[in-house]
């Protein structure tokens, strides 16, 4: 069975860069779009052409150089900012104008102060004008959710006989639950006279930490583009990430049963750039690209992971691009991971010596937030001077791992090797190789947790 395709309409450069903060020149620009190019996204929203010299100068070069992904401009429903818009697409392999009108009655009363007609009128005439340039023309309702829906249903039938080809539903505040936005895009579906000449995508933001839920609700309602930020950046509390859509496509397509161009291993590198090229990290324990989303610290997890990572990861690591998962020596963790890591170093022990080093270490542990190899190799040479003998590994038989990618080197965290296909996602196809058992089979889920 064919899967439906979900177009991943990108806006980083346009949405995502209004995040305060994050503002990016257009030699900074072209190298994200290029990323992105690489990442596979359908639409790169490159900016808001009239909104600046350099936003056009943005836009005009990623729509010169980028040939694969359509490029799309955003203008507000005046001619001023259409005609600006089409001069910096007109060189790109496939241009879109992406033409937006508040139509909630808040925004027509106290922001725009025109009628429901007005508006009606200014959109329709928008999107013709934006057809006069270009076949491919996206409207955005802006804050929809809030619009009173038989007028919305009467301007977006409006919309398609104008000539547009991608209707845009926006949750503009974040208001909406998931619930509320399937059932708001199925209504769509149902009541547009017209709407299947048109592809519905969906708009969200994060406002009360739903942006992803809410699309995914939006695709399992009818729409087949979705706009999304990579890291999930935007206005306030910003945009539907992408890389969660895309991996929870991936990963539960028992349950959403649709693909995406998109490489996955791409992602940690383009949210790397990106925070790189604004200066804005993402917080650690960020959803597949954060710095603890592969990190285990606690016992239970670490000699589970030791032992099969399918126990604690529903996907691999290198799948999304991370280089490996992590395990973090602190407080909480059990002896399986020090012994593993301690051997790593060049040292191995019988059960007395590491019933030792672990007691220190635990002591340690509690004082500090973790726990170095420099700190590992101190406590080995404190417990020689107590008068216990430790003897040094064969290391090539636990060659030391490389330093993760994510963190700095000698920082506690090191890395447990999970061999599989890049490529893949889905848990139950992994490709696992246990490691030898060093002591009991539930000896750290029973202590040292």
């Amino acid at each position: 069975m064919q899967r439906a395709h979900i177009t991943i309409f990108d806006t980083t450069l346009r949405d995502g860069e209004q995040s305060p903060g994050c503002s990016m020149n257009v030699q900074e620009k072209l190298r994200l779009a290029h990323q992105l190019d690489l990442l596979g996204v359908d639409v790169i929203e490159a900016g808001f052409p009239i909104a600046s010299e350099g936003d056009f100068n943005a836009v005009q070069a990623i729509a010169a150089a980028i040939r694969r992904p359509t490029i799309a401009g955003l203008a507000r429903a005046c001619a001023p900012d259409i005609d600006r818009a089409w001069q910096a697409l007109k060189d790109a392999a496939h241009p879109r104008i992406h033409v937006f009108l508040a139509t909630s009655d808040i925004h027509l009363q106290y922001k725009l102060k025109i009628s429901r007609q007005q508006c009606l009128e200014q959109a329709r005439d928008a999107v013709r004008h934006a057809k006069s340039f270009c076949e491919d023309v996206e409207f955005s309702p802006e804050d929809a959710t809030r619009t009173d829906p038989e007028f919305l249903y009467q301007l977006l039938e409006a919309m398609i006989e104008a000539g547009a080809t991608t209707l845009n539903i926006p949750d503009t505040v974040g208001y909406c639950t998931p619930a509320d936005f399937g059932q708001f895009i199925q209504n769509i579906g149902q009541r547009v006279r017209g709407i299947e000449k048109v592809t519905i995508s969906a708009h969200c933001h994060n406002d009360l930490g739903l942006a992803v839920a809410n699309t995914l609700a939006a695709i399992v309602a009818g729409a087949r583009q979705v706009e999304c930020a990579i890291n999930g950046i935007g206005e306030r509390a910003g945009n539907a990430a992408l890389e969660e859509i895309v991996v929870t496509l991936r990963v539960r397509s028992d349950q959403y049963p649709y693909e995406t161009s998109v490489f996955s291993e791409h992602l940690f590198a383009t949210s790397q750039l990106l925070s790189e090229t604004t200066g804005v990290s993402v917080q650690p324990n960020k959803a597949i690209i954060g710095r603890n989303a592969f990190a285990h610290a606690a016992g239970i997890h670490q000699d589970g992971m030791i032992k099969n990572p399918l126990t604690y990861e529903i996907m691999t690591p290198q799948s999304v691009g991370v280089p490996d998962s992590t395990l973090v020596l602190g407080k909480h963790s059990g002896r399986h991971a020090l012994s593993l890591r301690c051997e790593q170093l060049g040292h191995q022990f019988d059960r007395r010596e590491l019933d030792e080093i672990y007691r220190r270490f635990v002591v340690l542990a509690d004082k500090i937030k973790t726990v170095t190899d420099q700190h590992l190799q101190e406590l080995i040479r404190e417990t020689r001077g107590a008068g216990h003998r430790i003897p040094p590994a064969h290391v090539e038989a636990h060659p030391p791992a490389a330093a993760s990618a994510a963190v700095g080197q000698n920082v506690g965290y090191f890395q447990k090797s999970v061999p599989a296909s890049a490529g893949e996602l889905h848990s139950s196809t992994l490709s696992l190789t246990p490691v030898s058992e060093h002591h009991g089979e539930q000896e750290d889920y029973l202590w040292g947790v």
